[in-house]
């Protein structure tokens, strides 16, 4: 199954370039949702990463502190081709911390260390601050900045990146083939189940994206409140729900398939029943595999967005994302990547 080429909401891309040159062109860190206490028997350790994947760093830091890889744990997977920083958790429960900077090498930095008394949770943090170069970079300026301006202040369609979906749409594959009764390790049945409902979600965001709605609250909708995972059913229209959706305090959402009746209604239920029911094997594999339903924004906010041209042919932007965007969702709107 291939992957489609989901609608974008600003005219597309009128430019192109490339990404991803060296890991400086593509910096991500990390950023915490609450403070360390300081003691605890969980050690918290900040880790600049070049080049390296997360569950390789999460699985040296295992071996390094003498713990099962279990006792490693992370709050989100980061790009490996990039320069990348994040907050790895160890249970060292009765243990003093051993000399991290021992660490050190030409990929992988300890930049701080700390304790806590609860272990880091995936999902824990606030947003991810990105610094991204766009080298070749080839268009009409003028019009790229005003795809820019039109972000900053509407946000862009909150879809997964193709980095779910593995390279060119293969997890989608695997994912038929679980469902068709292939055995595969819990890792990666994981992986697959979370490929086939984000590709669903995708292409319900990308039909409201050609709808003109993916931004707008419908009768019958589920709204989520920015920064939340709190939400309500739009029974009625009013000003005051219509002025906070434009105002980005509130998003429309989408389904992420499962078992479970659905929670919106009218035309909002019939889009979505209409879009899953094209790929009845995802979806019922889903439900056969006891994935519940649950909600997801179709809009992400691009907060702290600046860019600049650093010379004729070199784009840089700077940008924050919340939880679960992916900077991805912006790049394809303003640029080709080649």
């Amino acid at each position: 199954m291939q992957l489609a080429n989901w609608a974008c909401a600003y005219g597309g891309a009128q430019s192109q370039g490339i990404i991803r040159q060296v890991p400086d062109d593509f910096v991500v860190n990390e950023i915490q949702s609450f403070e360390h206490s300081g003691v605890g028997e969980h050690a918290f350790v900040l880790i600049e990463k070049v080049s390296e994947n997360t569950d390789y760093v999460a699985r040296m830091l295992a071996r390094f502190a003498g713990v099962r890889q279990r006792d490693v744990s992370y709050a989100g997977l980061k790009d490996r081709h990039a320069r990348t920083t994040q907050w790895f958790s160890v249970w060292l429960p009765g243990k003093p911390d051993p000399d991290w900077t021992e660490l050190n090498c030409e990929t992988i930095k300890v930049l701080q260390a700390t304790r806590h008394s609860k272990k880091l949770k995936r999902g824990s943090l606030a947003g991810n601050q990105f610094n991204i170069r766009i080298r070749d970079w080839v268009g009409d300026k003028s019009v790229v900045e005003e795809q820019l301006l039109r972000i900053k202040s509407g946000g862009v369609p909150n879809y997964f990146g193709e980095q779910r979906f593995g390279r060119d749409g293969a997890n989608i594959n695997r994912a038929l083939a679980l469902f068709a009764g292939e055995k595969v390790s819990r890792n990666q049945r994981s992986i697959y189940l979370s490929a086939a409902r984000s590709y669903l979600f995708n292409h319900i965001l990308s039909t409201r994206v050609i709808d003109k709605t993916w931004n707008k609250a419908l009768l019958g909708d589920i709204l989520m409140f920015d920064g939340s995972h709190s939400f309500f059913k739009v029974d009625g229209l009013d000003e005051s729900i219509l002025s906070r959706v434009a105002a980005l305090d509130l998003h429309p959402t989408a389904v992420l398939w499962g078992s479970g009746e659905t929670q919106v209604t009218e035309a909002v239920a019939t889009l979505e029943q209409q879009v899953v029911s094209q790929f009845s094997e995802l979806a019922y594999g889903l439900v056969g595999f006891g994935v519940e339903q649950d909600r997801r924004v179709l809009r992400s906010c691009i907060k702290e967005l600046q860019w600049q041209f650093v010379s004729e042919n070199n784009l840089e932007l700077s940008f924050t994302l919340g939880v679960g965007c992916y900077a991805t969702s912006l790049l394809k709107e303003i640029v080709r990547l080649s």
